[in-house]
């Protein structure tokens, strides 16, 4: 019935590695600068044009977005692993059920997070004590970027599924029309009309909705088990209980994760809006190291499903390697440009030279050990993809989000500084991430033991 290869795929689960994997993630990495560039383009033509305090209140809201956004996005992590077993499995059927679910459960869920996000945000933001002087502006920022949730939420899902059958170009191609769409109308809402942060969130809202409907005529059209037919959507039960299996524990650690940065967000706020305006654009330039290697843990988790689903499980080893070699190589060559580069990078985004200074203290420290954080966040890609999701989140709620409070609650509370604040970001990094590298090995171990075990039992049976 269903037709499995197209040009577009790559057969994950033979063949060299290296080659593959960089071939795989590089368009997912450029996907994730272009991303970031656009969101930047947002902040330089806010911060610019409207003012210091505009650029704080749109980079104020990022904390709280993720936390209301993530829980729900983590679910598409699923739909990655579930589809790339099926795929590597040449289970058809089961990859067109886990397609039409997918997308049904990114509707349901993208009108879901809208209402939350429209009902609390003003509260929450109240609640984070940004400063009276932007708050108005985040609250406005924040209602008009929710209603574009739903585009990003199909967007997302959609990116997810062709990434799971190896087809990383696509989503990068579409990523790129919305996002010129974007900067397009930042400039002409900003500039022309001078509508200040609500041009700016405008502006995103249609990008989002223009990538969704790139990726769902993409799969329409597409040929074989992967096709998207809209009349045919519905929820597989054993599908969505197969995703949520492998998405909520994803979706929970990335909330896990946005509670513990909202809660630095608001340390963060109480020094003013200079610092936060900092905070937002430093955060952003740092973004660009950060996205980049999370290219690796999309890899991961796509050439390890694909792997465990053809039961060729020496292949996870050798991917393991090649992933802690590429986010090494990141962090060096990467890490060391945002350092060289820091001053006029942060300048693209104000000429406030404490803005800039406050920025640099903070890429500084970032920098420093930012390889930890790219252990953190590529290893989980590939213990979830053997199957085992709870481990990274435990490792991400123990390592990174329980200490992160300690440390505000301690160290913080007794030197309650600028530098010991960023500091809370490598010491958790560091823990969650030996955290994560244990799991991977746990995990490594029983799918070995297992193996063995069904060796045995088919060896008895065939004797």
């Amino acid at each position: 019935m269903f037709s499995m290869k197209r040009d577009m795929d790559t057969d994950m689960s033979s063949g060299p590695l290296l080659g593959k994997i960089l071939l795989f993630a590089l368009p997912i990495m450029a996907m994730n600068i272009l991303q970031l560039m656009f969101n930047a383009a947002d902040m330089i033509v806010v911060g610019r044009f409207s003012g210091k305090e505009a650029l704080a209140a749109v980079g104020a809201t990022a904390s709280l977005v993720a936390l209301i956004v993530n829980l729900f996005m983590g679910l598409s992590v699923g739909t990655s692993v579930i589809v790339a077993q099926d795929y590597g499995a040449e289970r058809h059927a089961d990859v067109n059920r886990s397609v039409h679910t997918s997308m049904a459960v990114s509707i349901i869920t993208g009108f879901f997070v809208m209402i939350l996000g429209l009902v609390f945000c003003k509260p929450m933001l109240t609640l984070m004590g940004t400063p009276d002087d932007i708050i108005e502006l985040s609250i406005i920022y924040m209602r008009i970027f929710f209603l574009g949730i739903p585009g990003s939420m199909v967007y997302n899902f959609g990116a997810a599924i062709l990434r799971a059958i190896g087809d990383s170009r696509r989503p990068m191609y579409y990523l790129v029309i919305a996002g010129i769409v974007n900067v397009i109308f930042n400039l002409f809402f900003v500039i022309v009309f001078n509508m200040g942060v609500a041009g700016v969130a405008w502006a995103t809202v249609i990008s989002q909705y223009l990538s969704a409907l790139l990726i769902v005529v993409c799969l329409y059209r597409s040929h074989g088990a992967i096709r998207f037919i809209p009349k045919e959507m519905k929820i597989h039960k054993q599908k969505l209980i197969a995703i949520v299996r492998i998405g909520l524990p994803a979706g929970l650690q990335s909330l896990l994760f946005s509670i513990s940065n909202v809660l630095v967000q608001s340390a963060i706020n109480s020094f003013g809006s200079t610092l936060v305006a900092a905070n937002s654009a430093s955060g952003n330039v740092e973004g660009f190291v950060a996205t980049s290697m999370n290219a690796y843990y999309n890899a991961a988790i796509t050439f390890t499903g694909q792997s465990m689903g053809a039961k060729k499980y020496d292949r996870i080893d050798a991917i393991a390697r090649i992933c802690t070699v590429l986010i090494f190589a990141t962090w060096i060559i990467l890490g060391g440009a945002t350092l060289l580069f820091g001053k006029p990078l942060l300048g693209m985004y104000t000429s406030d030279p404490k803005v800039i200074e406050l920025g640099m203290l903070r890429l500084k420290i970032m920098m420093a050990a930012n390889f930890a954080c790219g252990t953190m966040n590529v290893f989980p890609g590939l213990t979830r993809a053997m199957g085992y999701s709870v481990l990274p989140m435990l490792c991400t709620l123990i390592g990174a989000c329980l200490m992160r409070i300690v440390w505000l609650v301690t160290v913080f509370a007794w030197y309650p500084t600028i530098f010991i604040l960023f500091l809370c970001y490598p010491v958790t990094w560091t823990l969650a991430g030996i955290g994560q590298v244990a799991s991977f090995f746990y995990a490594r171990h029983q799918i070995r033991k297992r193996d063995l075990l069904e060796s045995q039992e088919a060896a008895g049976i065939s004797a």
